[in-house]
């Protein structure tokens, strides 16, 4: 998946988390943090590599 890519679906994680969290989905929005806070860890290693 490209920077780019991997930077819009971080980012549509987010909002439909804060959107969850506002609705009251407790249990939904900290799933959706969560799998975004994993995807926007996962790009680090190969930065720091290159």
């Amino acid at each position: 998946m490209s920077e780019f890519k991997k930077d819009i679906f971080v980012g549509a994680l987010l909002i439909a988390g804060i959107w969850n969290f506002i609705s009251g989905l407790f249990v939904i929005s900290t799933v959706l943090f969560a799998a975004t806070s994993m995807f926007s860890n996962m790009s680090i290693p190969k930065q720091l590599n290159s």
